[in-house]
């Protein structure tokens, strides 16, 4: 999406002296935090290679709510749009490449690219839609049912991020992931 988006502008090169310099490539170590939980996100970022969680801290414990990966924006979307403190917190679980834009660019860029203000709105309503799921799933599905369905939609996820957050995702201690994972 982003390297699209990039291709277009520097197709027109007024567009691009403009708008080259929002770009803020970088590359960021595993633990990285980009947000915390209490501020207020003024950044979207891409991810070209990685993956980042976002997750809060539930009595000393953190709860991951969800991971991103290659291609894909991470943002506190309600923080973002609102000005608003985040209710969670977004940091790099490996070693990752993105590109950060701040939130007063981007409007720039929605009043010249109005067809990459309809992608971000397609890219909030699927937010809204994976929380959905989420929101069911805990409360209608077992830890195995959620798992197996992590196993099924998302097999790289159980491949590359560490144990204990895809337990904490899950709902579950390690030691029930373990349990779980040994009786497939």
């Amino acid at each position: 999406m982003i390297e699209k988006l990039i291709d277009k502008i520097r197709e027109d090169e007024g567009n691009w002296d403009r708008f080259g310099g929002i770009f803020v490539e970088r590359k960021i170590e595993s633990k990285t935090v980009l947000l915390n939980a209490g501020e207020i996100a003024n950044y979207v970022h891409f991810i070209k290679k990685g993956c980042i969680r976002e997750w809060f801290n539930k009595n000393g414990k953190d709860i991951t709510f969800q991971f991103f990966t290659e291609g894909q924006p991470v943002s506190s979307i309600d923080s973002f749009m609102n000005c608003k403190p985040s209710l969670f917190s977004i940091e790099s679980i490996e070693p990752s490449t993105i590109i950060s834009i701040r939130k007063d660019d981007i409007e720039k860029l929605f009043s010249v690219y109005p067809e990459l203000k309809d992608r971000f709105h397609n890219f909030i309503f699927q937010r809204f839609r994976n929380y959905a799921q989420l929101f069911l799933s805990r409360i209608t599905d077992s830890p195995k049912e959620r798992y197996d369905d992590l196993l099924k939609n998302n097999p790289e996820i159980i491949k590359r991020i560490p144990q204990h957050y895809i337990a904490s995702f899950l709902g579950v201690t390690p030691v029930s992931l373990s349990r779980i994972r040994n009786k497939k």
